[in-house]
């Protein structure tokens, strides 16, 4: 997938977390925590040993999830 694809899956998995989590961010933010959730959704991934097909559907899916863990958590730093 090409820069630009991430960039597109960052701000979608970024604004849904955002809502699943109801926070108030803006695009970059979103961004941001949909690009560092699509790592941190990828580690796990990998570590629970998932078979993934590696599609956009798949790729977003990881990413969602990844953000919203980074929401909580720093929410609960935050806090």
């Amino acid at each position: 997938m090409g820069f630009l694809g991430w960039i597109i899956i960052g701000i979608i998995a970024g604004f849904v977390a955002e809502k699943v989590t109801k926070s108030d961010h803006g695009l970059f933010t979103n961004l941001g925590v949909g690009l560092v959730g699509a790592f941190v959704g990828g580690y796990l991934a990998d570590i629970l040993k998932l078979q993934l097909a590696g599609g956009f559907i798949d790729t977003m899916i990881v990413a969602t999830v990844g953000a919203i863990l980074v929401l909580f958590v720093y929410q609960k730093i935050k806090s």
